[in-house]
């Protein structure tokens, strides 16, 4: 019991520390991020991806602002060729590249901050899950192609273990097909 929870107090100080020192990038330009992204890097040490990253595969996300607000739009092709998608509304915070969203579909609370962006590359998004008072971070690279280079990887995984995920629970995702428009 007592390893349990030195075990657990030392996950929330990692959490902790990781959140004291992750800002939005400077200068965010909410209009640079409209568009389509695909999101070709995960890293989290949350069960429910531990349990699932062998068989994830890249999402295409549809970035639309909407009055200072980002809406955000997610599809993933299925193995029977069905689409998953989700729609969230990331509302925007006093903190330019700061938004803040609840999750009906996950039920939990998101706190999201795009780190570093090249507009017509990448970017790196820092967001903390909170659900029932248990919060989790989870890193992402979000890519305007489906391939990124050997940098932009490297770039995310050093980024990702910076920020408390283990080694093995940072994946780059294998293609995906695309769903069709709606």
């Amino acid at each position: 019991m007592r390893n349990t929870m030195l075990g657990m107090l030392g996950a929330l100080m990692c959490v902790l520390a990781a959140c004291a020192k992750v800002v939005p990038v400077q200068d965010f330009d909410l209009e640079k991020m409209a568009g389509k992204w695909y999101i070709v890097g995960l890293a989290t040490n949350a069960k429910w991806f531990v349990n699932n990253k062998a068989v994830m595969k890249t999402t295409t996300a549809m970035l639309v602002p909407t009055g200072g607000d980002l809406n955000l739009t997610y599809a993933n092709l299925n193995a029977d060729g069905s689409c998953w998608r989700t729609t969230q509304l990331a509302n925007k915070t006093d903190t330019p590249g700061h938004f803040s969203f609840h999750s009906h579909i996950w039920n939990n609370d998101n706190d999201m901050q795009i780190v570093d962006v090249a507009y017509d590359e990448y970017a790196l998004v820092y967001t903390v899950k909170t659900q029932e008072s248990v919060s989790e971070v989870l890193t992402q690279l979000y890519s305007r192609t489906p391939e990124v280079t050997l940098v932009l990887q490297q770039k995310f995984t050093q980024f990702s273990l910076e920020n408390g995920a283990l080694p093995d629970n940072v994946v780059i995702l294998s293609q995906n097909g695309e769903c069709p428009l709606v």
